[in-house]
């Protein structure tokens, strides 16, 4: 890892389901990221205000509800309003193969679904924003 990185980790919508949010949270923080876990019930807005608040890096968001191609695409538009549409959005739950292609149309960097491996996850991570920091450097 380039340096320690600050991700986001957050539960959009009314989606009252934060395991799998809080085990992502912890490997993140276990694999050297900095990590800001927002808790439940949060609004696009304000995933991009904490998103904004604390610099970060990336921003993880974690669906269950069904809800992801409403949330995903409006984190994406409200962050790039706010000028910080350079930060990587990547997420995961319960999320059907046939909208996986289209999240990352909308600019979605990586999408995990249950039972992917933590490392996977981690790695993804850690070699995206390097890339990102080589790239911008």
């Amino acid at each position: 890892m380039q340096r320690r990185y600050r991700v986001v980790v957050a539960k959009p919508g009314l989606d009252g389901h934060d395991r799998g949010a809080k085990i992502i949270a912890r490997a993140l923080r276990d694999a050297g990221f900095e990590v800001i876990y927002t808790g439940l019930f949060q609004t696009p807005d304000q995933i991009v205000e904490t998103t904004i608040q604390e610099d970060a890096d990336a921003v993880g968001l974690s669906v269950l509800s069904g809800a992801h191609m409403t949330l995903f695409p409006l984190v994406l538009s409200k962050l790039a309003e706010r000028d910080a549409g350079d930060v990587l959005v990547f997420g995961g739950g319960i999320i059907p193969d046939v909208d996986i292609p289209r999240l990352r149309e909308k600019g979605v960097a990586a999408l995990f679904t249950p039972g992917a491996p933590l490392d996977d996850i981690t790695n993804w991570l850690e070699a995206a924003l390097d890339a990102r920091e080589t790239s911008t450097a």
